[in-house]
């Protein structure tokens, strides 16, 4: 979408306010705003592990404690942070528009902090466990236990994540394909949305001729009729189109 910068923003927050189904698409780039590592790259190493060897089916089939140890690592850390006002605004948003839905890539639980709804966390949640044995998932904060075991059946109990190698649950799959057949617009923050399965959801609104808006601190390169970059941090970003949202709303009453 050919927009000079400075009435981009007033755009997106014009397109959203008219949106009849929203869906907001969320990102690594939204947590670390809040200071969650990425444990990515070069400093992403924890006991000389990279996340790709630990987060893994075989990798909790061979050393089970390692990788509870792991993810207890992270639980504790992530612990310690709170919502940005990326994630605030998000909420907020829920309840100036009709309809508004979150996918979240996110595992850290921040948007759930937030009080958000219509919440769906397509790679799991880091507070939960799930039972290895009878299927049960459960939420599950406890850090000090690198061998938990089930309450209903005592089999072992797995972090409830998505680990490198395994499919989506096709019930998660199935949610993501209903909000995005109703949307009419979607907002992606913290991910540049370049990278399958993300990459298609937003390559199925745009030949459906609906609206993108990206927000991110670098521009994807991805260009089309109706994509609209926002280039920033989705903590400042979010809170200006909320409140310009909101007095166009007031405009209406």
């Amino acid at each position: 979408m050919d927009i000079s910068p400075e009435k981009s923003l007033d755009t997106a927050a014009r397109i959203a306010a008219e949106s009849k189904s929203l869906v907001i698409l969320t990102g690594a780039g939204v947590s670390a705003e809040s200071g969650i590592p990425t444990f990515r790259g070069e400093n992403g190493l924890w006991k000389n592990y990279r996340p790709e060897e630990l987060a893994t089916p075989e990798a909790f089939r061979n050393h089970p404690a390692l990788v509870w140890e792991w993810y207890n690592f992270r639980k504790n850390l992530i612990s310690e942070k709170s919502p940005n006002p990326a994630h605030y605004a998000i909420t907020e948003l829920q309840h100036l528009l009709p309809d508004v839905s979150l996918i979240t890539q996110n595992v850290d639980s921040l948007h759930n902090v937030a009080g958000t709804i219509n919440l769906i966390e397509m790679h799991g949640n880091i507070f939960r466990a799930r039972c290895t044995n009878c299927g049960k998932t459960m939420e599950y904060r406890r850090t000090e236990d690198n061998s938990p075991v089930c309450s209903f059946c005592y089999g072992a109990l797995r972090p409830d994540i998505v680990w490198f190698g395994e499919m989506l649950d096709p019930v998660i799959v199935s949610k993501i394909e209903s909000v995005l057949y109703h949307a009419d617009t979607m907002i992606i923050a913290g991910t540049s949305g370049a990278v399958y399965p993300a990459a298609g959801y937003t390559d199925y609104l745009l030949r459906r001729n609906k609206t993108v808006i990206e927000i991110n601190t670098e521009k994807s390169g991805r260009e089309a009729e109706k994509y609209l970059m926002l280039t920033g941090k989705a903590g400042d970003i979010f809170p200006e189109l909320s409140r310009k949202i909101k007095s166009i709303k007031e405009k209406e009453v």
